[in-house]
């Protein structure tokens, strides 16, 4: 992709200035692309939205909106610039990646601060629902799969009993509220930390959830590796004790706080292996390969997660 590409896609870029080189692309996204683009008003993030399969709709005008008021509140983001179909603008931030490990104590209340901050935003949202339902065809997928030769078919064969129970979890789980608008997707991959202090990027899936589900999925995803033989208490209930400390109140314990992050892990997986059994390199959205490594990724930690949940629901009330 290039400037002349997005020109000729209808997305106007002209208003960010001349560019000053080409437009580079930054890989490691899991469902967009996004590119630098460099010019003599700054530097600029462009990211090319997967309008194509999206498991839910876009609301592009309305995330942009509460983007630009969260960076007013001083919320640790990125510039939001401009916001076109299929295209989205932020001002380029330099810092450093935060690894798939446990952060420090410090960084997590930080995060559980700015959760608060975030949460006591006043911003008019859609009270639409359109989140897709909770995904219960694994035994049609298993059988797409090995009539395909999937390098992970038997995986999934094994594991369709486990989805299945996951799916029934997510749906039936209690929620206790309150639902909050907020980032939906603060995992380290969508963090950096600039001076030892994070930044807050991607807000796609920004929307409604009950605030047990973004609490639980935050101070999880930061107090962990990329599986669940390493989970640091203490980060985890760093991210509480910032969230309190900066006036939120947190939800009674329960499986709900878990339901959320695990049913979002369930759609991912599955809509990665509808692109893997179309067997075709889409022009948008993550490579073919990145689809199946996410793929092998969840038939791994799925059930895993699954499993543990007894054992992270005590993390809820362990010092």
């Amino acid at each position: 992709m290039n400037c002349e590409a997005l020109e000729w896609s209808g997305v106007e870029l002209s208003h960010l200035g001349v560019p000053t080189g080409p437009m580079t692309r930054v890989h490691g996204g899991f469902a967009n692309r996004t590119y630098r683009l460099d010019t003599d008003r700054g530097s600029f993030a462009v990211k090319e939205l997967n309008l194509a399969d999206r498991r839910a709709a876009y609301h592009a005008e309305d995330v942009f909106r509460f983007e630009r008021a969260a960076f007013a509140a001083g919320i640790p983001m990125p510039e939001p610039i401009s916001v076109g179909h299929g295209t989205l603008v932020h001002r380029w931030v330099d810092g450093e990646r935060v690894p798939e490990a446990p952060v420090s104590q410090a960084y997590a209340f930080e995060i559980g601060a700015v959760l608060a901050r975030l949460h006591a935003l006043d911003v008019d949202w859609p009270r639409v629902s359109d989140e897709e339902p909770t995904p219960r065809d694994w035994p049609e997928l298993a059988d797409r799969a090995a009539a395909t030769r999937q390098p992970w078919a038997a995986d999934l064969a094994a594991h369709v009993g486990t989805f299945l129970a996951i799916a029934h979890l997510v749906d039936t789980c209690e929620r206790p509220g309150p639902v909050v608008l907020t980032h939906r997707d603060i995992q380290p991959w969508n963090l950096l930390s600039r001076h030892g202090r994070p930044v807050i990027l991607d807000w796609e899936l920004s929307g409604l959830l009950d605030l047990s589900g973004e609490l639980g999925s935050t101070a999880l995803g930061l107090a962990k590796g990329p599986g669940f033989d390493d989970i640091r208490p203490a980060v985890f209930r760093a991210v509480l004790d910032g969230y309190v400390a900066a006036g939120g109140a947190v939800p009674p314990p329960g499986p709900s706080w878990f339901a959320f992050m695990i049913g979002g892990w369930l759609g991912h997986t599955r809509w990665n292996i509808l692109r893997c059994l179309a067997g075709v390199e889409a022009s948008t959205g993550p490579e073919l390969a990145l689809s199946h490594e996410s793929v092998r990724d969840g038939l791994r930690g799925l059930p895993d997660m699954f499993g543990r949940l007894p054992d992270l629901q005590a993390l809820l009330t362990r010092r």
